[in-house]
């Protein structure tokens, strides 16, 4: 067994780890874990404690996979939630569909019997305005929402430290493959953004035969290149998992134009191995993985597209 996630699982992966070892299966396990991330204040990229768009209005993506069947569940762009992960969970077990969006989402959650979230953290809150206001004159803030939005994405973006997604990987003790994640997205988004965290193949793949990779950080590119199935499949012709995260991590870096930032590979196989890449990056990411081996978490430190192998001692 093995659960792997991404720097921001501090808060959860202990209780993914118990799940795992009570016997519940990996996708709902994960979500456990994820739930806890998604509540936790400080983290600042997903649930209560993450970032709000242009419009001060919190938009939160998630999506499940699970590898035995290919089976995906997504919802993107939902306002008033808190736990899209387990949001998404519901959506592949009870409907055709594989992504909802929106208010259509959110409608979904209220035939649940679920509550209206305050997704607004009042930190959050603070500086969203304090930003956008250093950028408005006084007759756009009296305006306000009424002004042009284009102007102002670049502008009011720090990409480097407020979008980066939640992400949990796993395989259970029957050799079950799955993916979890959750993220408030890019900070200051134009409305309606959706980024590569519940898209499928981009932001996460799982096939319980092969593997299973989640990315983080800039979505723009895993969306471009697929790189969460570019993974898998690499693993699939029969290539090691490093070799298939470097390949990933290769097509990414081909990638010219549009957005271009950094991405955080991580990917497991299904002897229990794992492997974090950082890409694009001067320096590496941390990490938390258990194995079965393990006596609990560990967080530690990814590799970085371009460091030199590690030959072992």
């Amino acid at each position: 067994m093995i659960v792997l996630g991404s720097v921001e699982a501090g808060p959860g992966i202990a209780a993914s780890v118990a799940a795992l070892r009570a016997g519940v299966k990996t996708v709902p396990a994960l979500v456990t874990g994820v739930s806890l991330v998604e509540a936790a204040e400080v983290v600042r990229s997903v649930g209560y404690g993450g970032w709000p768009n242009l419009l001060g209005v919190m938009e939160c993506d998630g999506a499940v996979m699970d590898g035995d069947q290919r089976r995906i569940g997504a919802v993107a762009a939902v306002p008033d939630v808190l736990h899209v992960a387990r949001l998404a969970a519901e959506v592949m077990e009870r409907l055709p569909h594989v992504m909802l969006t929106g208010a259509g989402a959110r409608r979904f959650a209220d035939e649940l019997g679920w509550t209206q979230d305050d997704m607004l953290h009042p930190g959050s809150k603070r500086v969203w305005w304090q930003k956008l206001a250093g950028l408005l004159s006084p007759a756009q803030q009296a305006a306000f929402p009424d002004v042009p939005l284009i102007p102002l994405v670049a502008a009011i973006t720090d990409p480097e430290k407020v979008r980066d997604t939640t992400v949990f990987l796993g395989q259970d003790a029957s050799g079950s493959l799955g993916v979890a994640t959750s993220t408030s997205g890019w900070a200051w988004k134009y409305p309606g953004r959706v980024g590569d965290a519940p898209i499928p193949g981009a932001g996460f793949y799982a096939d319980s035969r092969y593997g299973a990779a989640a990315c983080t950080h800039t979505g723009e590119m895993t969306m471009r290149a697929m790189t969460a199935h570019r993974v898998v499949e690499e693993l699939r012709l029969g290539a090691a998992l490093k070799d298939a995260v470097r390949a990933a991590a290769t097509d990414l870096l081909n990638l010219r134009g549009g957005f271009l930032g950094e991405v955080v590979i991580h990917a497991i196989d299904t002897m229990g191995g794992h492997f974090v890449m950082t890409v694009g990056a001067a320096e590496s990411v941390d990490y938390w993985v258990w194995t079965d081996a393990m006596a609990g978490p560990e967080r530690r430190v990814s590799r970085r597209m371009g460091d030199p192998p590690i030959i072992p001692s």
